[in-house]
């Protein structure tokens, strides 16, 4: 059995997550009150048919979110194994959504009609269950195909112990991911925007990958991350990480980013771990 909580903040995504994990043949039920997720869990236990499921519990539940913990400490008691997803975002981010749709934050009232102070309250109140999360998405910068593909890549083999890695390209200018584990910065390897007949390419462009790694310095830079990964990766799944995002920073992320992103991609594929590979801002 696949048992799968979703949470997070509000207006940060968690419709669109359940609509992927629907594609992918999850049975889903959303807003569901914190105090029935084991009785939930229970019944699914007890199920002859082996089938996926995810609840979405978060602060649409008011007080009664705070019975979280207590949930999940009866799920582990009776053996019931899940994983957690939270769905993140910035303050400025989600402010900005909730005025461009004009829905109501759950905790607009109590706040004072101040969606600024909901969204912060929220924050505060849903950091303790972000700390335990399986896995953190951080929709900032995230179109909603990049959050599906997300949760695509994380889930289409089912859940398994074995740990997750997601290599990611981004532009500085647009700041850094939130969720990285791991961030380097290539900007120190020259810059194909500067070619005229490369500028309005990407790193996806065999022309501009080529030029990326012509020079000494970027192939001796890959091989030193190559080992630095090889060796941590195994370090990080003995901790218990079920998920890693490494990504690579160049000034606008469409050229020396996506180039090492992918480089990346395909050797950790080429040792059979579960890898994906997503550019952030390569259409920016």
């Amino acid at each position: 059995m696949n048992f799968v909580i979703v949470t997070g903040l509000s207006g940060a995504g968690k419709s669109k997550t359940i609509e992927m994990l629907e594609d992918i043949d999850f049975v889903c039920v959303d807003n569901l009150p914190p105090k029935l997720i084991p009785a939930f869990g229970q019944i699914l236990q007890k199920s002859e048919q082996d089938f996926k499921t995810a609840v979405v519990t978060d602060i649409r539940s008011g007080t009664g979110f705070k019975a979280l913990f207590d949930s999940l400490g009866e799920l582990k008691s009776m053996g019931i194994e899940y994983k957690i997803i939270f769905i993140d975002a910035d303050e400025k981010t989600l402010v900005n959504r909730y005025k461009e749709t004009r829905r109501k934050h759950p905790l607009l009232n109590k706040y004072n009609d101040s969606i600024k102070d909901a969204v912060r309250a929220e924050k505060e109140i849903l950091e303790p269950v972000k700390q335990v999360s399986d896995f953190v998405i951080d929709t900032t910068h995230l179109s909603a195909k990049q959050l599906k593909d997300r949760v695509a890549s994380l889930f289409l083999e089912n859940l398994q112990q074995t740990m997750q890695i997601q290599c990611l390209s981004f532009g500085f200018k647009y700041g850094i991911p939130s969720d990285a584990d791991l961030v380097f910065d290539v900007r120190c390897l020259p810059n194909p925007f500067y070619i005229e007949e490369l500028k309005t390419k990407t790193g996806l462009d065999e022309s501009v990958s080529s030029y990326v790694m012509q020079f000494d310095q970027s192939k001796e830079l890959l091989s030193k991350l190559e080992d630095l990964i090889d060796y941590s990766v195994p370090l990080y799944r003995e901790e218990g990480k079920s998920e890693l995002v490494i990504a690579f920073g160049c000034t606008g992320g469409k050229h020396r980013s996506v180039t090492f992103a992918e480089a990346m991609f395909k050797h950790l594929k080429e040792k059979d771990l579960r890898v994906s590979v997503s550019h952030r801002d390569i259409t920016k």
